[in-house]
């Protein structure tokens, strides 16, 4: 099943250092219009980032997928243009496996660098990036795999 939950509250104040009240105002990622392919997510606080500043913003989000999907996340098109910020991997790749693994339960962070010349200024509750579910196809003849993601963020290597 495809979709979007909180981390736990104990994971919540153990990757972010904020409060219960916080958690309780988490805004689950969603579409803007009903023609929109990205997920956008909102951040927790406030963030202010500096020029060539490079952040990891935790989302308090994990997703589960199907086999054979993954969720592809982007910095939202408007910050790029804009304000010349980027994801410091390009394009983040979540795995299916990755969901409730046993480090993290699969929180998602997002890692941004301000490109730009001028500090950037955002608010808790902005939408700052956006996540896409895709299909993907592997080759045909591949060895059977039979590794299972033991942990978190970098755990396959």
């Amino acid at each position: 099943m495809r979709k979007f939950e909180k981390i736990s509250l104990e994971q919540f104040i153990k990757d972010t250092k904020l409060t219960e009240k916080d958690y309780n105002n988490i805004i689950m990622p969603k579409r803007a219009t009903q023609n929109s392919a990205g997920y956008d997510f909102h951040l927790l606080e406030d963030l202010i980032l500096k020029p060539s500043e490079i952040k990891i913003v935790p989302t308090a989000i994990k997703a589960s997928m199907n086999q054979g999907e993954v969720l592809m996340l982007y910095i939202r098109s408007s910050l790029g243009f804009k304000y010349n910020l980027r994801l410091c991997n390009g394009t983040g790749i979540i795995d299916s496996d990755y969901y409730n693994n046993e480090n993290n339960e699969g929180h998602i962070f997002i890692a941004i660098q301000n490109e730009g010349k001028e500090t950037l200024n955002l608010k808790a509750g902005d939408r700052f990036a956006q996540g896409i579910f895709i299909k993907y196809l592997t080759v045909d003849d591949e060895t059977q795999i039979k590794s299972v993601r033991k942990g978190g963020m970098g755990s396959t290597n």
